[in-house]
């Protein structure tokens, strides 16, 4: 083509508040050819896929293009009439969403999902011919058995398939440009790496353009031509991949490069035992049809230890059994054989009241901190939650910790009468640290804390953790997926895969010398592993 597929000139987009109107994209230009993928980078709030909604005008709320112009195929977008954007969506332009749980209706089978779609940009195809192509569909997504899983809900499917779905829905209609918004960012790497194979394989073959829209740049670096670097609204890079990774000019293209550069931690070798956990199982009994149920081994067998002032990362794929391990080692599960000693008790033969006073010693911060958070309490109730549970200290000397534990997680006191909802990712995730640090406990156990942060705000969590760690000789269990975050927090590492440990060793060791192919497919599957 001697024009590109897209072209953006001069586009601003805004957004009404108290105050007037906030500009979120402001001057953005870019080009796409025929064929080509094309990331735009940058953390929350950068602008990138407010720009990507811009092009097919499906804004939140009352956003709204305030000048600029976007030419897709020879056709100018804004100012479009909606019956003309509505011939261009889904046909032409095709999307998927980030998160396919809200974006799949839960209520509705996936196949009357995928035939909806397929009907609205084939208006022509009967019912017969509809339900052949939304078959066919699900089967180019990667979905075995796609007829007989037309009947099932999407809480049915897991998360890689439930993105197969939204993907196969996207390309459904064979569109010149697919826009991919976070695609893969709630997926376990190897999964990742499977669906976005998939997507460049089904992309490739119909020289469809793709706009991949991530936060993570070795992510972009490895699966885009070109990288558009996006900040506070305005492209501040653009060019090659490879020649943004390698030498990147603007100062936050610098700070997404290093942060994914961080180097590891000094070890800590620590010399007590903190947590030891003896051969222990988990199995739950699944129902099915009529009175039967199968019994599901979730955790089988497995033995670790931590030492004290030391930090092991449990990883795995999702439905390895590290969370059912962590569950276990706070109480909130009994192991179905085995044993948990943490500090020398163990804890399944303990009493509620035993297990209450346990927990002043360990507590947990989870993934998702706007999840674990009361939206109706404000901050300094939240984080003074435990005290408060336990009977600790006066009004006074409540409202002192709080503010001392604000300070220690780099938060300002101003806060404190905001509500999460107030809040972006990473102060909550700060909240959710000082809340559970507020009864001085020696073990922390941090379940996905990180991995739906930005890269730079994942980093920060990060340093502060460590450096909390170092001040206050906290023990850490850091359950997580994503090994490129355990290099830089963990001591020792255990490599989980179908409930059993299949490697247990220094991070040094496991990354340098891993012995099992899964720790080395875990290791590979590292979006940019090779490039940075």
């Amino acid at each position: 083509m001697s024009t590109p597929l897209l072209s953006i000139r001069d586009l601003a987009v805004e957004f009404p508040n108290s105050q007037g109107t906030v500009r979120a994209v402001d001057n953005v230009n870019l080009d796409l050819w025929e064929g080509e993928t094309l990331a735009i980078v940058g953390e929350s709030g950068s602008g990138k896929s407010t720009t990507a909604h811009a092009i097919i005008n499906l804004l939140p709320g009352a956003g709204k293009i305030a000048g600029g112009s976007i030419v897709f195929d020879g056709k100018e977008l804004v100012g479009a009439s909606e019956s003309e954007l509505e011939a261009v969506r889904g046909s032409q332009i095709g999307f998927v969403p980030q998160d396919p749980m809200s974006n799949l209706n839960p209520v509705w089978s996936i196949g009357f999902q995928v035939e909806e779609a397929i009907a609205a940009n084939n208006p022509g195809l009967d019912k017969k011919a509809v339900r052949a192509e939304a078959i066919a569909v699900l089967q180019k997504a990667g979905l075995a058995d796609a007829d007989k899983r037309m009947k099932q809900y999407p809480h049915q499917f897991s998360g890689g398939m439930r993105q197969r779905v939204l993907i196969g829905i996207g390309l459904s209609a064979n569109p010149k440009l697919l826009i991919a918004d976070e695609p893969t960012s709630a997926l376990d790497v190897t999964v990742q790496r499977t669906i976005l194979d998939h997507l460049a394989t089904l992309t490739k073959a119909s020289k469809t353009s793709v706009i991949l829209i991530t936060h993570d740049l070795g992510l972009a670096a490895e699966r885009a031509e070109k990288i558009v670097v996006m900040y506070r609204g305005k492209v501040v890079e653009a060019g090659p991949s490879l020649e943004v990774l390698k030498n990147p000019k603007h100062p936050y293209t610098q700070k997404l490069v290093a942060a994914r550069k961080a180097a590891p931690r000094k070890e800590h070798m620590g010399t007590d035992v903190a947590v030891s956990i003896s051969n222990i199982s988990k199995v739950y009994q699944i129902k099915g049809s009529g009175f039967k149920s199968t019994p599901f081994t979730a955790v089988d067998n497995v033995s670790l230890e931590i030492k004290r002032g030391t930090t092991l990362a449990l990883v795995g794929e999702s439905g390895s059994g590290k969370s059912t391990v962590a569950k276990m080692l706070l109480g909130l599960e009994k192991p179905t054989s085995g044993e948990i000693k943490v500090d020398g008790k163990n804890i399944a033969g303990m009493n509620s009241r035993e297990l209450f006073d346990l927990r002043r010693h360990m507590q947990p911060v989870f993934q998702d901190p706007y999840g674990s958070l009361d939206p109706l309490q404000n901050i300094a109730n939240t984080i003074a939650e435990p005290l408060v549970t336990h009977k600790v200290g006066t009004r006074k000397e409540r409202e002192a910790r709080v503010r001392e534990l604000l300070d220690q997680v780099s938060l300002p006191w101003a806060i404190s009468s905001r509500y999460p909802s107030e809040l972006s990712g990473g102060q909550r995730q700060r909240v959710a640290i000082a809340r559970a640090l507020a009864l001085n406990p020696e073990l922390v156990v941090l379940d996905e804390a990180v991995s739906a942060l930005d890269v730079l705000v994942q980093a920060q969590v990060l340093e502060l953790l460590a450096r909390l760690q170092d001040e206050l000789k906290l023990t850490y269990l850091f359950i997580t997926h994503d090994l490129s975050v355990v290099k830089i927090i963990a001591d020792r590492v255990a490599v989980m895969n179908k409930g059993q440990i299949v490697e247990f060793g220094s991070t040094k060791d496991i990354f340098s010398k891993p012995q099992q192919e899964y720790t080395r497919n875990l290791l590979d599957a590292i979006p940019g592993a090779k490039l940075l």
